[in-house]
């Protein structure tokens, strides 16, 4: 690990801001450090949007990273819908969306880069087209963008909330009404695999909307609508409120009905169409394996 020393010359320069001017490294790489503990401002731990003052003394270490690339590789692709500015495509369970230091190929980057030939370039070369993702156990709707200007529009939706997604989830017991849950979501400091409410110090603001879809004996099938979209979200919202999806073992959600995965699907997206401005909503079926559960119960 290398050591980098900077006194702040300014007063009100972010964090980020002022480390991006000063270094090499991107914003969202600088953010992984500070989540990681790996920055501090006058020998504390601060967040990555902290405004700085004249004077502020930052300590930086920085990680050996190894070098990721990605190719192109013949995966499937369920494509729902395309033009050509975009795609919806159903993203199937087990894939990763994108390369990483733990997961470097078969990813859904991956896969894209075989099947379609333009991408946006917004993302960079790890995460070309993708405006927002999935967990690797999480399958469903996801939108893709293929050059520039559309990503730019899709994620300004998705910024101000007209982006809509929509799960339907399998939690464990029975839930009697409608609920809301919102508080600041961060890095669980006793497990730092998880993500939980830690409040607005150390997290951002999310909120998801969950309403009943049908109750059994020791379940209930919620639909939950996202108004943020904060990694881990939905599933340590039900954590937090003490009904973990089923099946997701990282959550509490270990169950013998089910243990290929938490059983999270993204069934419907609608957004404004970046050229033609026109409303598009996509929604399709539970997947077989989703189904086959819920005959069960």
């Amino acid at each position: 690990m290398k050591k980098h020393n900077f006194k702040c010359d300014e007063t009100g320069v972010r964090l980020d801001v002022f480390l991006t001017k000063h270094t090499t490294l991107t914003r969202s790489y600088i953010k992984t450090l500070n989540d990681e503990k790996l920055i501090r401002v006058n020998g504390k731990f601060v967040k990555s949007g902290y405004s700085l003052n004249a004077g502020d003394e930052i300590e930086l270490t920085e990680k050996e990273i190894e070098q990721i690339s990605a190719g192109p590789e013949d995966i499937p692709l369920n494509i729902v819908y395309e033009d050509e500015d975009l795609l919806v495509i159903n993203k199937q369970v087990g894939l990763v969306v994108h390369p990483c230091s733990t997961t470097k190929s078969h990813t859904l980057v991956n896969a894209l880069m075989y099947h379609i030939k333009d991408l946006s370039s917004i993302n960079g070369v790890l995460r070309p087209g993708i405006v927002h993702r999935l967990d690797k156990d999480t399958g469903g709707l996801m939108l893709v963008a293929k050059n520039d200007a559309s990503h730019k529009e899709l994620s300004k939706q998705l910024k101000d909330k007209t982006l809509n997604r929509e799960y339907k989830a399998l939690i464990k017991g029975r839930i009697k009404d409608d609920f809301v849950v919102e508080g600041y979501l961060g890095r669980n400091p006793k497990n730092r695999e998880q993500m939980a409410l830690v409040g607005e110090a150390n997290g951002k603001y999310s909120k998801t909307l969950f309403t009943i879809d049908k109750v059994y004996e020791h379940y209930t099938l919620l639909n939950c609508k996202l108004y943020t979209g904060r990694t881990h979200q939905i599933r340590a919202h039900l954590k937090s409120v003490g009904h973990p999806i089923v099946g997701d073992t990282l959550y509490g959600g270990a169950d013998k009905i089910y243990s290929s995965g938490q059983l999270l699907f993204a069934y419907k997206i609608s957004f404004v169409h970046p050229k033609t401005h026109k409303k598009m909503t996509f929604e399709i079926d539970l997947p077989d394996y989703f189904k086959e559960i819920l005959k069960k119960l």
